[in-house]
């Protein structure tokens, strides 16, 4: 209440801060959506005359009075209505209402009657409220309708929405304002998720709404939203954006995807029949098709028009770009070829494998020339106007040769080491060198004299190359230092420090004026070639195998042990792109020369072609995981444990799925979950040395447990629950008193990693194996050794004890044997063979042990025969684990080839496929309950399962077993079981790649 006097008369003007507020959000709501409507940021004085002159109180919408309560309360006015004062009011009115005051507080002038917002970021957040609260405002005829009564109410709304005047896809911003609402816990958002899937479903009976539709279904991506398993056939959303989008069983027919984005989308068992998909966009091509397993390399020639692949199958094969099929299929290595390069005029190729160096005519796809060393061949170059090339040789020389003649014109000898890397000098005068006698020499490529030998580092170096100019020599070592030396005095004129590890590569930008370098530290370095200052420093989730500059200069693309391929902004060192797919770790990648595209090959042996043109991904608002190595459920049930390589540690609810807790403090991928016996706590340990525990409800760090010196291997409670067994890298174990944090124990005696330790849980003895061929047994409180059992032949993997802990198994993949031994007697029982074995487990009444390998068999041994009894076929690819179930009557594995299989043990047949992860799975558990079963993989995600008619430990052939949630975004593109029949508008490069990825038409 404010009192005005004039002339003895008061005047009560009534005020309301809420209503002053809300019509300030109001204004500030239809400004910025006019403003977005308009497509700039900028406004003059006649684009928002209206609300100028629009008296705004009458428009206040009383049943909104109350909503108003919930808006942000970043905007809220701190008042205090008890103790309002004349000039309090004054100043609320003043500030928002009094003439043009109000462009002071939310608009900027830039120019002659030109305002823009503050920030962008203010424009954007209100053109999301704007469209939000036109969605949730609108309220049916009749407060009790059916379903379908308030569908066809709200369908006739729809038009009229503000979501339906334009395309967000622009306005990456507003679609993530919006989209962090769907998961706002205030209770007047309640209604936005389900209302903009029924403004998808209005799409399928009026196209006039298909704007509304396609920004709904690309808010409800950007949310992380799962979109499975709906009916959304004749829908209408074109340009809708669904990049990485879980799309899985999602009925499509008949609906109209014109121009829709499907990068990294999960797209498996979806039905396109019929659909319109006239220029969507996958962001990958199909793969070059006819390359068999063991790709070594890819090189593009110099323009782009062809591109060469090499493999163990000692074939090279040189492919047209642009319609990807084979030009030439070279044979003539009789042994796997090491490298190969096209001649900097494309009109040639070099190749060497161990035994002998070809040259090959592109054109013709013919053999010229043979060229021998002595003993096995490391490396073949050619000079730089192509008429030469250099190899060098485990016989320690350097020979040149006439490409045209074949014949060795030089011999350069006189060291007792051999040569790993060599170039010519620009002007095909010198060659460079460095040798493993740790020095780099430089010679005269006339008179095969030795010019220059640089100064001797203490380390071996790795790489050495020329300058641009010639005039000065890039090399690296194993030191972790980059040098750079004059050529012509062979002196060090700098020496560059930065990596905390070893180096895997370096590479100049073609202008010559910087360098990168990647290492194991998981960091890629740009330098300043002139002043040798460091210019950037990227961070990576996992070291690069492979990083290249593009041809400008501008952007890097690394290609990664993860096998994750990311793009970077030179300039600004930041991430743009990451590129995920491959099924292994990346052996090379390639930027087009004259397209924005990427090429890439692998370990999962394919070469892939990857579209760069779109910069602006949409941002996922939540759920992004990295690769989830180990999940783990709580002795009740009710939670789950995962740790990742993205350093955390995070706690799950069983039934909703929802992240409960993340735990931080970890500096590297996290190796081990495990639950205390009452599951208040956690104990993690990591590859960053470290063990720490948790505490469940707080989220807090309540122990760091220090002391080994690398990456912790495993974890393990002693019987009584009161300690810890750790083992590590370090060749130690350790034992820890949970309480305190302290260590209590350390048991020394392995030569090599340990990759287990674990109590006896019916005596105070620890038992452990290692990659120094032995398992050794321990007495837990003296710390001495009791027992060396010895046999295998080369690394042990793991092992498991018996239920009565009378005997345990043993693995060794390299050896591939599985030894079986008394722990009393300390001798060995039987041995088994298997292929690549990756692990071995006893049932629960000790008469069966179970094998898994890499062959992608399962083997069933009977313990007291020593026989194999049972082979378990199905997998497609290698099986990384196995576990009987409770009553041993069943087994459940996972393995590489995507899949979780549960099997019967006395028939040998296979129950259940449980189908949907896109990546190599890490790591299964089964709930204390035998009823449900999590997993992780190496596509980001976790999925919790379960079957339809009881527990996943009683499923039979006829159940139905499914994810009953996941949690992570979709990591790459999957097409498994799609159907496409009639779907009109693809390309035939399209529907290549859909072939290929496993669609039907």
């Amino acid at each position: 209440m404010k009192h005005l006097m004039n002339n003895g008369l008061i005047f009560i003007i009534q005020t309301n801060p809420k209503k002053i507020k809300f019509a300030f959000q109001q204004y500030c709501q239809n400004l910025g959506f006019e403003m977005f409507m308009q497509g700039n940021q900028v406004a003059t004085e006649n684009d928002y005359k209206e609300y100028e002159s629009n008296n705004i109180w009458s428009k206040l919408d009383p049943s909104m009075e109350v909503e108003s309560k919930y808006m942000d309360e970043k905007l809220e006015l701190k008042t205090n209505e008890d103790k309002t004062s004349v000039k309090k009011t004054y100043d609320i009115w003043e500030q928002y209402f009094n003439g043009d005051s109000i462009a002071k507080y939310v608009l900027r002038r830039v120019g002659d009657n030109k305002y823009q917002f503050l920030h962008k970021s203010c424009q954007e957040y209100y053109a999301a409220q704007k469209i939000i609260f036109d969605i949730i405002s609108w309220k049916p005829n009749a407060v009790t309708v059916d379903n379908q009564q308030f569908q066809q109410q709200f369908e006739t709304h729809v038009q009229k929405f503000s979501i339906n005047h334009k395309l967000l896809n622009e306005e990456l911003g507003i679609i993530q304002f919006i989209a962090e609402k769907i998961h706002d816990n205030n209770p007047i958002f309640v209604n936005l998720k389900s209302r903009l899937f029924r403004i998808i479903e209005s799409s399928k009976n009026n196209e006039n709404v298909s704007i509304a539709a396609a920004n709904a279904i690309t808010v409800l991506n950007s949310a992380n939203v799962d979109m499975d398993y709906q009916n959304w056939n004749n829908i209408k959303i074109p340009y809708a954006i669904l990049d990485r989008a879980f799309l899985e069983g999602t009925n499509f027919s008949n609906a109209n995807l014109d121009h829709v984005r499907f990068y990294q989308t999960c797209l498996t068992k979806v039905n396109f029949t019929n659909a319109s998909m006239n220029d969507i966009y996958f962001g990958e091509y199909a793969y070059l098709e006819g390359q068999p397993d063991g790709i070594m390399g890819i090189q593009f020639s110099s323009d782009g028009t062809k591109i060469l692949s090499y493999s163990r199958d000692n074939i090279i094969r040189i492919w047209d770009t642009s319609s990807r099929k084979h030009l030439h299929v070279l044979k003539g290595h009789s042994d796997s070829i090491k490298m190969a390069q096209f001649s900097h005029d494309d009109s040639k190729i070099v190749s060497c494998s161990w035994a002998a160096i070809i040259i090959w005519d592109v054109l013709l796809g013919h053999q010229i020339q043979i060229l021998d060393h002595l003993q096995s061949i490391n490396l073949a170059v050619f000079s730089a106007d192509d008429s030469k090339i250099a190899s060098c040789s485990y016989d320690d020389t350097i020979r040149i040769w006439d490409v045209s003649s074949g014949k060795q014109i030089q011999l350069l000898s006189g060291h007792s080491s051999r040569a790993t890397k060599l170039q010519f000098s620009p002007d095909n005068s010198k060659i460079v060198s460095c040798l493993n006698d740790n020095s780099i020499r430089i010679w005269d490529v006339f008179s095969g004299g030795q010019l220059l030998s640089l100064g001797r580092n203490e380390n071996e170096t790795i790489e050495v190359q020329f300058m641009s100019d010639g005039t000065k020599i890039i090399s690296y070592a194993n030191d972790k230092t980059i040098r750079i030396w004059d050529a012509l005095s062979g002196q060090q004129l700098q020496l560059l420090e930065g990596h905390t590890d070893d180096i895997n590569g370096i590479q100049l930008s073609s202008d010559g004026s910087k360098f990168l370098s990647y290492s194991w530290d998981k960091t890629i370095r740009i330098w300043d070639l002139l002043s040798g200052k460091q210019l950037q420093v990227l961070e990576e989730p996992s070291a690069s195998n492979t990083v290249k500059f593009s041809l400008d200069g501008s952007r890097i693309a690394s290609g990664s042990k993860d096998g994750t391929i990311r793009l970077w902004d030179v300039s600004s060192g930041k991430q743009i792109q990451a590129l995920e797919g491959h099924l292994s770790y990346i052996i090379n990648v390639e930027f087009f020369p004259n397209e924005p595209k990427i090429l890439s090959c692998s370990a999962d042996n394919t070469i892939r072609i990857w579209d760069i043109s779109l910069e602006r991904k949409i941002h996922l608002t939540e759920g992004y995981l990295d690769f989830v190595i180990t999940v783990e459920f709580s002795h009740d049930g009710s939670k789950i444990a995962s740790g990742s390589k993205d350093k955390t540690v995070r706690l799950w609810d069983v039934k909703s799925g929802r992240q409960i807790q993340i735990f931080e403090g970890h500096s590297d991928s996290v190796n081990g979950v495990l639950f205390l016996s009452d599951d208040s706590k956690i104990v993690s340990y990591s590859y960053d040395k470290t063990i720490r525990i948790w505490d469940v409800l707080s989220g807090k760090q309540l122990q760091l447990l220090e002391g080994h010196s690398s990456s912790v291997t495993k974890v393990h409670f002693s019987p009584d629950g009161s300690k810890l067994v750790s083992c590590s890298s370090d060749s130690t174990i350790r034992i820890w008193d949970i309480l305190s944090g302290r260590q209590i124990g350390l048991l020394d005696g392995h030569s090599s990693i340990i990759t287990d330790a674990q109590f006896l849980k019916d005596r105070y003895e620890i038992i452990s194996c290692s990659w120094d061929n032995t398992i050794r047994l321990w007495n837990a409180l003296s710390g001495n050794q009791i027992q060396i059992f010895e046999g295998h032949t080369s690394f042990i993997n793991g092992i498991h004890i018996s239920s009565d802990c009378s005997k345990f198994v043993s693995y060794s993949g390299l050896e591939r044997k599985i030894r079986l031994w008394d722990i009393s007697a300390g001798r060995e029982l039987f041995l088994f063979e298997s292929e690549g074995v990756t692990e071995a487990r006893f049932s629960s009444d000790g008469t069966t042990i179970a094998s898994s390998s890499k062959d992608k068999i399962i083997r069933l041994w009977d313990v007291l025969t020593s026989k194999q009894i049972q082979i378990l076929k199905g997998h497609s690819d290698s099986v990384r684990g196995i576990n009987f179930l409770l009553n041993d009557s069943k087994i459940i594995s996972y393995s590489d080839d995507k899949t979780i299989r549960i099997w019967d043990v006395s028939s040998g047949k296979q129950i259940q496929v449980l189908e949907g992860h896109n990546g190599n799975i890490s790591c299964i558990h089964l709930s204390p309950d035998g009823s449900k079963l999590v997993s992780c993989s190496t596509d980001k995600t976790i999925r919790l399962w379960g079957s339809d008619d009881g527990d996943i430990i009683d499923v039979t052939e006829t159940s139905v077993v499914d994810y009953v949630w996941k949690v992570g975004v979709q990591s790459g593109l999957s097409m498994k079981g799609s159907i496409w029949k009639d779907a009109k508008g693809l390309e035939d490069e399209q529907k290549l790649l859909v072939k290929q990825r496993g669609g039907i038409f």
